[in-house]
């Protein structure tokens, strides 16, 4: 039987989001979801999560980040991707 297709969400956060374990903490909450991804610090001081999944695990799993970041997050944008090479694992870049 085929896997799920999988889905993609590319989530830049904005805030003071870096130098305050952002990227640590998204990898160590990765470990309760289905997930796969990669999160990095960006040059304009933002964070990048790419991550792919079951929706409703993908989902739960930047809600958790959210939650657990929620102090330094003012701003988070999500978009669907679609395409693309799979995600193995979960990563800091």
């Amino acid at each position: 039987m085929p896997s799920p297709v999988k889905y993609r969400e590319d989530v830049y956060f904005t805030g003071h989001v870096q130098g305050v374990g952002f990227r640590y903490t998204a990898l160590q909450v990765a470990k309760e979801y289905e997930v796969s991804g990669v999160v990095s610090n960006l040059p304009d001081g933002r964070v990048r999560l790419l991550t792919e999944g079951e929706l409703s695990e993908v989902q739960a799993f930047v809600a958790a980040v959210e939650e657990r970041m929620h102090g330094h997050i003012r701003k988070t944008e999500r978009r669907v991707v679609t395409g693309g090479a799979p995600l193995n694992g979960f990563v800091i870049g």
